[in-house]
């Protein structure tokens, strides 16, 4: 695998973000956890913290690294501002390629709007912008860097050639429309998941969002929903359970003929939030024989701990602004500002973040830390715990809101092995988190449609 692990200033910086885990880490009590066994040593000696992260850095290397969740700007992907330079996001080529990340899902999402005609049109166009976005990217503006995988035989080839992969998942089937031939166009332009509700109800399934004021539009999933996913069994989409309601993931689980996965979530027992999965639908995906892509999303890995960073961070950065005069806005207000007002004011909170960069560590992170890998790590042990390490693997929303210390970009990717090998988990188990899970559920899942293609 070509990457830039190899160079000794990257091993240097990577040294250091371990080292600062491992202090992270010290008051932390490991999961007891049968399931990971330490890697063999050669010397009977205790290893080195720098043996373990030279140890670590090789398995990142060797494995597959896989994360199923990377939302888009399709003004990040024309010929003139693209994912070939380091621009603004939290993953990029020179990102991917620092940090060793080897595959990107990236997202073709919609956000929930009116149920009739005229908003199934404006969804269907903004899918269709972002399906047509990722392709320029791997088909004409740098397809020696990056290609797109249609089945784990491509991820595999793509990766051996010394290349990115990119692949395509659905978030919120909502620009289906009422048009269920969609569900193969959009398998046919690449999308290999595909979730059947966002941040509210579509015409497909009750969302998680109902659970703040227990009101529902289906009861699970409507009859078109239950369509949805013998279509997508037949056509070789997973189905993802990430945003649908509690009901209608279950109900999903009694109706699917394939594995099934959760793209972006953690457990509910972990930390409380509507966005992560209880213990009696881990243990539905495990009999399913699907698998929970953990999510490195602070506020759903540990709530109380992302409140207390959070409300630190926000005190400094409101007293920094009062000083220069600035009042800061909530994301409501700022999306309602015209876009030289809103340039204005970025400019201004850029002047206030630059004079909070030197204070954060001792106001804010030494009083309220933020939550970090060892957090994440923690969600993973407990899932393989109870549903077994073949069900759990890794994602991180990014440019979605994700992002944790130590791995806020696709940069940091190696500071998850490398919390992981401390953890004991061997070679051969971090392959199966990083990928080979996943890419075992996407095989099955496009052998099962095979077989109902052929009935």
């Amino acid at each position: 695998m070509v990457s830039s692990l190899r160079s000794i200033k990257l091993f240097t910086v990577i040294a250091f973000l371990a080292a600062f885990l491992a202090a992270c880490s010290e008051d932390a009590t490991p999961t007891q956890n049968s399931t990971p066994a330490a890697e063999p040593i050669a010397s009977t000696a205790v290893e080195t913290e720098q043996q373990l992260i030279e140890r670590a850095l090789g398995i990142h290397e060797r494995v597959i690294t896989l994360d199923t969740h990377a939302d888009i700007n399709t003004s990040n992907f024309t010929p003139e501002n693209n994912y070939t330079s380091d621009i603004d996001t939290q993953v990029n080529l020179p990102k991917m390629e620092q940090g060793g990340l080897d595959v990107a899902w990236f997202i073709v999402y919609t956000g929930q709007a009116t149920l009739d005609a005229e908003g199934y049109a404006v969804a269907y166009a903004n899918a269709i912008d972002k399906f047509d976005a990722i392709h320029r990217l791997a088909e004409e503006i740098a397809p020696e860097r990056i290609e797109i995988a249609y089945t784990s035989d491509d991820v595999r080839r793509i990766v051996a050639a010394g290349k990115k992969v990119a692949m395509i998942g659905i978030e919120n089937a909502y620009p289906i429309g009422l048009d269920m031939a969609n569900i193969k166009d959009f398998q046919e332009r690449g999308g290999r998941y595909m979730s059947l509700a966002h941040n509210g109800h579509s015409q497909f399934s009750d969302s998680n969002t109902g659970e703040r004021d227990n009101v529902w539009l289906h009861d699970g999933l409507s009859e078109m929903g239950r369509e949805a996913v013998a279509e997508m069994n037949k056509w070789g989409i997973m189905i993802d359970v990430s945003h649908p309601s509690k009901k209608a993931i279950m109900e999903m689980l009694d109706l699917t003929r394939a594995p099934l996965i959760a793209s972006h979530s953690s457990a509910r027992a972990m930390s409380e939030h509507s966005r992560n999965l209880d213990d009696e639908q881990l243990l539905r995906i495990k009999e399913n024989g699907g698998v929970v892509q953990t999510v490195a999303f602070s506020s759903y890995l540990n709530a109380d701990k992302n409140t207390q960073f959070s409300e630190a961070r926000r005190n400094l950065i409101a007293e920094i602004a009062a000083g220069l005069g600035v009042e800061v806005l909530s994301f409501s207000e700022i999306r309602a500002l015209s876009e030289i007002e809103r340039a204005s004011y970025r400019a201004l909170m850029d002047e206030v973040n630059e004079l909070a960069a030197p204070r954060l560590e001792a106001e804010v992170n030494a009083v309220a830390p933020p939550v970090d890998v060892v957090d994440f790590i923690n969600h993973i042990d407990y899932m393989v715990e109870l549903i077994g390490l073949e069900h759990v693997g890794i994602s991180s929303d990014f440019d979605g809101g994700g992002g944790i210390s130590g791995w806020n970009d696709a940069s940091e990717t190696a500071s998850v092995t490398i919390e992981l090998v401390r953890r004991g988990y061997t070679e051969e188990q971090i392959s199966l988190l990083w990928s080979g899970n996943l890419l075992r559920v996407l095989d099955d899942v496009q052998r099962i449609a095979a077989e109902i293609q052929a009935e």
